[in-house]
C-alpha cells in the first residue's frame, strides 16, 4: 500500500535523459509487482513459459532495466528482507485482496467481459519465491548490481542514498521519505502511456524527483513530523490511520499541534493504532538496514542471458540480445555528468 502523500509532497516531473548519470538505488518488489501487474496477455493472463512458470517479472526486469542503462542510468536492485513484525497485519490484507481479485478474474473471464478481467488480474499479481530468485540470478547474469536489504527495502534503499551510495532511492511508494531518503524518484518501471481504468483514455506517465529537504522546507516542518502525518493517514504498519484524517487535514494538525500526540488529544475521539506509536516511529526513524553491501557493475554476461531467457524460459533471442546492446552501448555514451560512462565495467 504505501503511505498516501501524494497531496502535500511536490514533485518535479523529469526526464530519463535528465537523471544520466545518477546512481539510483530501485525498490525491486515495488518494480517487480508493476511488471507482474502490468506485462499481461490480452485476457489479463501473465506471460509463461512452456512449462507454466510466469515471466512477466522477467521481461520488465530486462527491458526496462536496459532503457533505464540506454539513458545512462545506473540502477541498484534492492530486495526486501524478513518484514517487521508489525506489518504482519497488512501483509495478510494483501494476500486476501489477492485472493478475492483473482476469483473476480476468473468469473469476469467466464462471463467474457475483458476489461473487468484485466482489472482484477493486475490486483491479483503475486510475487513467489521462484521470481524473486529470478530476478537476482538476471541481474547477476546482466552485470546489474543487487542488494538484499535484512528487512524492508525502501528503508535499504533510502539509508543507501543517505549514505552517497546512490543519487536518489527508486520507488512508486513515498515511505523512502519518511526512511530520510534524501531523493525519491518514482515512475521509473512505468514510464509511457497508461490506460485510465474503465475509460477509453491514456495519460503520460513521466518519471518524477521529491526533493526531502525541499518537501519539509515547503511544508514548514521536520521529518519527525511527516512520519507523524504519515501515521494519521495511515501506514503499512496502521493501515487504517485516523477515520477522516487525510494528507492535508493531517499536515494542518501537526503543524498546529507539533506531534501526533496532542493532535490526537485535539481530536477528542478514541484512536486505538494496532501497535504503539513510538513502535511505528521507530521503523522508520531508525529502521533495519546494513552496511555489508558492494555495488559494482559488470560486463554482461551474454550467453548466460540467453540461456536463461531464451533456452530455459522461452524469450525471443533477437529480442533479448537487441536489450543486451543496449546495456553495453552505455558505456560508450556521452553524457552531461562525465565524459564517458567507461567507469560501468
Amino acid at each position: 500500500m504505501g503511505v498516501q502523500l501524494r497531496d502535500i509532497v511536490p514533485a518535479k516531473q523529469v526526464t530519463l535523459e535528465s537523471l544520466s548519470g545518477r546512481v539510483i538505488a530501485i525498490d525491486c518488489y515495488n518494480a517487480l509487482y508493476q511488471f507482474l501487474a502490468i506485462i499481461r496477455g490480452r485476457m489479463g493472463e501473465p506471460l509463461r513459459d512452456r512449462s507454466g512458470r510466469v515471466t512477466s517479472h522477467l521481461s520488465g526486469l530486462l527491458y526496462r532495466t536496459a532503457n533505464l542503462v540506454e539513458k545512462g542510468i545506473k540502477p541498484i536492485y534492492v530486495f526486501d528482507g524478513t518484514p517487521p513484525a508489525l506489518k504482519e497485519a497488512e501483509i495478510a490484507r494483501r494476500k486476501r485482496v489477492r485472493e478475492e481479485a483473482l476469483v473476480k478474474y476468473e468469473e469476469a473471464l467466464k462471463a467474457g467481459d475483458v476489461e473487468t478481467a484485466r482489472r482484477y488480474a493486475q490486483m491479483s499479481a503475486t510475487l513467489k519465491d521462484y521470481m524473486v530468485e529470478d530476478a537476482k540470478r538476471l541481474l547477476t547474469l546482466l552485470g546489474i548490481p543487487w542488494v538484499q536489504a535484512p528487512s524492508e527495502g525502501e528503508a535499504q534503499s533510502a539509508y543507501m542514498a543517505m549514505k552517497g551510495s546512490a543519487w536518489a532511492a527508486g520507488s512508486q511508494d513515498f515511505d523512502a521519505l519518511l526512511f530520510g531518503a534524501p531523493r525519491l524518484v518514482r515512475n521509473l518501471s512505468i514510464t509511457g502511456r497508461r490506460k485510465l481504468p474503465r475509460k477509453n483514455l491514456y495519460i503520460k506517465i513521466q518519471p518524477e524527483v521529491i526533493d526531502l529537504e525541499e518537501t519539509l522546507k515547503t511544508l514548514g516542518i521536520t521529518r519527525e513530523q511527516l512520519v507523524d502525518i504519515a501515521i494519521l493517514v495511515g501506514t503499512d504498519f496502521n493501515p487504517e490511520g485516523v477515520k477522516g484524517i487525510g494528507p492535508k487535514r493531517a499536515l494542518k494538525l501537526i503543524k498546529q499541534y507539533g506531534t501526533l500526540e496532542r493532535a490526537l488529544e485535539s481530536l477528542n475521539v478514541e484512536v486505538e493504532f494496532p501497535h504503539p506509536v513510538d513502535e511505528i516511529r521507530e521503523i522508520f526513524l531508525n529502521p533495519d538496514v546494513t552496511d555489508e553491501y558492494e555495488v559494482e557493475w559488470r560486463e554482461p554476461d551474454e550467453e548466460g542471458v540467453i540461456e536463461f531467457l531464451c533456452r530455459e524460459r522461452d524469450f525471443s533471442e533477437d529480442r533479448v540480445r537487441k536489450a543486451l546492446e543496449k546495456i553495453r552501448a552505455a558505456a560508450k555514451k556521452p553524457t552531461t555528468r562525465r565524459t564517458t560512462l567507461e567507469a560501468w565495467f
